[in-house]
């Protein structure tokens, strides 16, 4: 779908798939430029590795990743995309949808994908981690991607509310760590990222 065949014109050109694919560097290459700095001062603060992700149909796409001096290098390198539902990125972003729009992307069990054995595998599943992740503020992940290791996440709104992106950070599950204590320095790096793009301050 990157070429198409114009026989009237007896010539190549751009199809549907180039497009998409300009469509998507344009929108993702300046957010990746802003928050690059902004992951790296918060993977040097807390000295775990962070990543910027943006959703894809059922997926997360990972365009950002710092990671922290002497950790081992994660599955979250840009360019991977994981299952949107078993992710720290994933979780904030699907809870900041409307309700409508998460029912439509995972409307039966078909819908999810496994990774470890760990998360939710049917809506009303999804819809109990959705609810933990709007009361609490942000979205927690343990060894659902990776086994023995937890991340936590927190979404980047547009000035409608609209998740655009989600901020994460990922370490060891036998670190001495709190999930809040993190989530509270991931909030804060969403929070400058929105206020950079030009958004009001996330809930």
């Amino acid at each position: 779908g990157f070429v198409v065949h114009l026989p009237q014109e007896r010539r190549w050109g751009l199809g549907t798939s180039a497009f998409e694919l300009a469509g998507g560097y344009a929108r993702q290459e300046p957010l990746a430029r802003i928050g690059r700095p902004l992951l790296a001062g918060l993977a040097d603060r807390l000295g775990e590795s962070a990543h910027l992700a943006v959703m894809t149909g059922r997926d997360v796409l990972y365009i950002v990743e710092e990671r922290a001096l002497r950790r081992a290098a994660l599955i979250t390198e840009v360019g991977v995309r994981l299952p949107a539902h078993l992710t720290a990125t994933g979780r904030a972003m699907l809870a900041a949808l409307p309700r409508e729009q998460v029912r439509a992307l995972y409307p039966d069990a078909a819908s999810f994908a496994d990774r470890t054995g760990r998360g939710p595998l049917r809506p009303r599943e999804l819809r109990d981690v959705l609810r933990d992740v709007r009361h609490e503020g942000f979205a927690r992940e343990d060894g659902e991607i990776t086994a023995g290791l937890r991340s936590v996440g927190v979404a980047v709104r547009d000035h409608v509310d609209w998740p655009v992106a989600a901020v994460a950070v990922t370490w060891s599950e036998d670190a001495p760590i709190e999930a809040a204590v993190i989530a509270t320095a991931v909030a804060e790096t969403a929070r400058e990222l929105q206020r950079r793009l030009g958004y009001s301050s996330p809930r």
